[in-house]
């Protein structure tokens, strides 16, 4: 049960230290002018998408399980 724990931690501190990174590069306030010149690591548009994506699906198999 810790192992389990500590992967999900893991991810979720993974996640959040990148998201943290990702926002301090494309900060103006953070690097000046020379945030449009830097990438993010993660595409967070497509993220976005895929992550309705993935609740839309879950929601829609959801419904066609508990109706049976």
């Amino acid at each position: 049960m810790q192992t389990i724990l500590g992967m999900i931690l893991g991810a979720v501190l993974l996640a959040l230290g990148v998201y943290v990174y990702d926002s301090m590069q494309t900060s103006s306030v953070a690097n000046g002018q020379v945030a449009e010149t830097n990438r993010t690591i993660v595409n967070w548009d497509v993220v976005a998408s895929d992550w309705h994506s993935l609740k839309a699906r879950a929601r829609d198999d959801w419904v066609r399980i508990s109706s049976k």
